[in-house]
């Protein structure tokens, strides 16, 4: 895309690739092509896209090109005492804007501030015949009808190219603090269910190893008051972070292992019948599995206890992604047929035959 505009350039090659009836992977650093069920087509490389277009800090929000780092956006609000509050994986240190967002994944702080979707304020998208589709902007309640924007959260780029997108930033907490308690799994859920019930400042909990971790956000006041509340061990500073910073980006030593589920669940479910002990966070409502029993049916105990199971990683029967129901799925192919009747966008990537 040297020697020309980047969105001009971008434009030109939708459309030389949709007369030439050609099928288009939108790539950025490739940090999650495992993450999804096929990788086909040319590759446009969306990486030189890139640059914050408009940032004032006293009005919280960002907007940026798709192929800005992550890390450089992060980097840029940090500075203004700002962040990113629904921490977004990062599962490379060269991980994009729009990957993030059409990956749709949050981090840690998701049950307490919100999924990435409930960030994304407007967004800016190429569709099959290169056009510029705008949709919501850099304001709050901004959308009449369909929000769109936050549609392309999870989307896996089916729809078109996510070119830019404006997103909500919030301030650095005043203070923060994580306490570690020695808990069963199980007497771990309930407890971060009845602190959720309580007006206590919880940014990210999790079990692991047979400890739960509880992080407190906020004003001092108030974190200091909800660890009295709690208890534990006070965990100190460049530790916590390391947690924290290891569970969002999946770097923890549980998450090595080669078969790994994602189950999503009611937070207050029970204990799956899988013989595998469970990395637990997001109050509950998110349980990991790894080296899961061959003959143990992880998706199959999702759907009793109300939920549903994502093989991250490893080999599995039909799809990756949980099956949608009838109506979901014919949702999902009408809005495809919609925005990119030809197919010419991540064929395959979110279902098959899609």
């Amino acid at each position: 895309m040297s020697g020309a505009d980047p969105i001009t350039a971008l434009q030109e090659h939708i459309r030389a690739a949709a007369a030439r009836g050609a099928c288009l992977r939108l790539r950025g650093a490739g940090s999650k092509d495992f993450y999804g069920e096929a990788l086909e087509g040319e590759i446009l490389d969306l990486r030189p896209y890139q640059g914050v277009v408009h940032y004032e800090p006293s009005e919280l929000v960002i907007t940026a090109r798709c192929g800005t780092p992550l890390a450089r956006l992060e980097e840029i609000l940090a500075a203004q005492g700002q962040f990113l509050a629904c921490e977004p994986p990062r599962l490379s240190a060269a991980s994009t804007l729009g990957g993030v967002v059409a990956a749709g994944l949050s981090g840690p702080r998701r049950m307490y501030a919100g999924a990435l979707r409930d960030f994304v304020l407007g967004s800016k998208l190429l569709d099959a015949h290169g056009e510029v589709l705008r949709f919501g902007g850099e304001v709050m309640k901004n959308v009449a009808g369909f929000d769109v924007s936050r549609l392309l959260c999870g989307s896996l780029g089916i729809l078109g190219v996510i070119a830019e997108v404006s997103l909500k930033v919030l301030p650095l907490p005043r203070a923060e603090l994580t306490v570690r308690l020695a808990l069963p799994a199980a007497a771990a859920v309930q407890a971060f269910n009845r602190w959720a019930g309580e007006p206590l400042p919880l940014s990210a909990t999790a079990w692991c190893e047979g400890a739960a971790w509880v992080r407190l956000s906020g004003a001092a006041p108030a974190v200091n008051a909800a660890r009295a509340r709690i208890g534990g061990e006070l965990i100190e500073a460049h530790s916590a972070h390391a947690f924290w910073s290891g569970l969002r980006d999946l770097k923890l030593p549980f998450f090595g292992q080669p078969s790994l589920w994602r189950v999503s669940l009611p937070a207050t479910a029970p204990a799956l019948a899988i013989d595998s002990q469970p990395l637990i966070e997001w109050g509950g409502a998110v349980r990991w599995y790894a080296a899961v029993p061959a003959e143990q049916d992880v998706r199959a105990q999702a759907i009793l206890s109300g939920g549903t199971a994502l093989c991250w990683r490893g080999s599995c029967e039909g799809s990756r992604f949980h099956p949608l129901s009838g109506t979901t799925l014919q949702l999902h192919r009408r809005l495809k047929q919609r925005f990119d009747p030809g197919g010419l966008f991540n064929r395959n990537r979110l279902i098959a035959n899609l």
